[in-house]
């Protein structure tokens, strides 16, 4: 029986938005050419995107003909996202633009063990704060980025299995917000979205790669064939709690023992130090110890390295990624923290695996969590099916 070929779906509205958001700047002729719409098909589409906010005309380009051909252009003043990137002993917000520029921000230290009855009203006092800070009173809030450590039950807003956050699971964090804005609240896992961060930020030529995020606790975000990896139950990249020899009968926060952050996490730096009479509460203040020349932090950051390596050098085998990018706090000590890394896992990884192996610190540094948030909200929202269904409302 033959078989009749369906006829080919032209390009919507939204997805001729992608070739201008991914452009940044393209004339109609040229968004012709990439989607085969006819001239009148890409001026209607153009026209429902300009009455949208989303495109503008900012100026006129010369075309090969010598008469000016209008450049179209992605309005990232369209409107605003918020970013909230929420951590054990510290949350750190944002408000960024639609390009996910980052207007204006502020860092919340709290007491470990906060629960979210307490925490999330004030993150959200303080965000509604940042549209006043960078002038957007009354801008359009298209939506939220949310991050939280450890496994996200992203259908339910809410943490899944976090054992840094204490009394969050399983409690809904979207109506929290809704005091705020009605726009959609988008949440992911920590690492994940610093991995989205990566990619739009200028790791995007890589399709394979591993983002290591090495803070307070230990997770990653795995990027494979150019699409983020959550896996079956939203649980890819939680490494931290792997056994490992070196932590063996060591307890770990979780109530296990023998973890991988019993050791290497951010949190047994710090306890460490602690047990050793030093006046230190946070990662942070340990990498300010290496800096300043301190032996012992130093020492430690590398030994966390060198641990992280040989648990990862079976992922890198497993999924040969392209580059291993390093994030969290611990990037404020990189080179100490890479050099015991770089040495376990090269020892410890096949030739092959690592022969091309590019191991980068986060492209955004400090600021990578919010800029992974805004994304997270950015990709959602302004994602083909989002627009059309913006034009069709």
């Amino acid at each position: 029986m033959e078989v009749m070929a369906l006829p080919a779906v032209p390009p919507t509205a939204g997805e001729v938005f992608a070739v201008i958001r991914d452009r940044h700047a393209v004339t109609r002729a040229e968004i012709g050419r990439i989607t085969g719409l006819s001239r009148t098909a890409v001026t209607a589409r153009v026209a429902a995107l300009e009455a949208l906010g989303l495109v503008i005309e900012p100026e006129q380009a010369a075309s090969t003909g010598g008469r000016p051909a209008a450049q179209l252009m992605f309005n990232v003043d369209a409107g605003v996202v918020f970013a909230a990137a929420i951590g054990r002993s510290r949350t750190q917000l944002a408000l960024c633009n639609l390009g996910g520029d980052i207007l204006a921000t502020t860092d919340v230290d709290q007491e470990p063990g906060i629960g979210p009855g307490e925490l999330m009203p004030d993150l959200v006092k303080r965000l509604d704060a940042l549209l006043d800070d960078a002038g957007r009173r009354g801008a359009r809030i298209f939506g939220v980025g949310l991050s939280l450590p450890g496994t996200v039950d992203q259908q339910a807003g809410a943490s899944l299995d976090s054992p840094n956050m204490s009394g969050w699971d399983g409690v809904p964090l979207t109506p929290y917000f809704r005091s705020l804005t009605d726009a959609p609240v988008l949440m992911d896992n920590d690492a994940n979205v610093i991995a989205l961060a990566e990619r739009r930020g200028g790791l995007g030529e890589f399709d394979d790669m591993l983002v290591v995020k090495a803070s307070t606790g230990l997770g990653a975000g795995i990027v494979m064939g150019g699409q983020l990896q959550r896996g079956a139950v939203q649980a890819a990249g939680e490494f931290g709690h792997s056994k490992t020899p070196a932590a063996a009968g060591v307890p770990c926060r979780c109530g296990d023992t023998g973890c991988l952050e019993a050791v290497a996490g951010g949190w047994a730096l710090v306890r460490d130090l602690q047990q050793a009479g030093r006046p230190v509460s946070h990662l942070r203040d340990v990498v300010a110890l290496a800096h300043s020349g301190d032996a012992e932090a130093r020492r430690m950051i590398r030994d966390s390295g060198r641990h992280i390596g040989e648990v990862l050098a079976a992922a890198v085998n497993l999924l040969n990624p392209a580059v291993l990018v390093v994030a969290g706090d611990m990037v404020g000590a990189y080179d100490v923290f890479v050099a015991g890394l770089r040495e376990s896992l090269y020892g410890n990884a096949t030739a092959l695996a690592t022969r091309t192996l590019q191991i980068v610190p986060s492209i955004h540094q400090e600021r990578s969590s919010m800029v992974g948030c805004a994304t997270t909200a950015l990709d959602h929202v302004l994602g083909p099916a989002a627009v059309d269904a913006a034009l069709a409302d």
